[in-house]
């Protein structure tokens, strides 16, 4: 039983990371279509299932706090920056500008988009 139940996690797991990879495509092809798809925005309503992605550059502070490793204290500062230096154009640029621990850098790139 727990090996189909692992299998099903699994192939579950892989549909969300296809669908983020989707969505990614769908954003670098079409920006305005991926606004009003709401992409990386969990924080509004929706319809359109990105995977999970994060919009790192318009969610609100607290919605960054879902990204493990990002605390509430982290996600104001890197708000803060945002407002200072304007979007981040990837993980590798947020986590050196944001001071944050090298560590975070796997899942901020698995579930963070930098749409300008």
């Amino acid at each position: 039983w727990y090996g189909n139940a692992n299998a099903e996690a699994i192939a579950a797991a892989n549909m969300r990371r296809d669908l983020r990879r989707a969505a990614r495509e769908q954003a670098g092809q079409d920006l305005v279509l991926a606004r009003e798809l709401r992409i990386g925005r969990p924080d509004l309503p929706r319809e359109y299932d990105d995977g999970g992605l994060i919009d790192v550059n318009h969610v609100p502070p607290r919605v960054l706090t879902v990204l493990t490793g990002i605390t509430p204290e982290v996600a104001e500062r890197i708000a803060n920056l945002r407002e200072s230096v304007g979007c981040f154009s990837s993980a590798e640029e947020l986590v050196t500008t944001a001071d944050l621990h090298p560590d975070l850098l796997p899942e901020i790139k698995e579930y963070g988009i930098f749409l300008p």
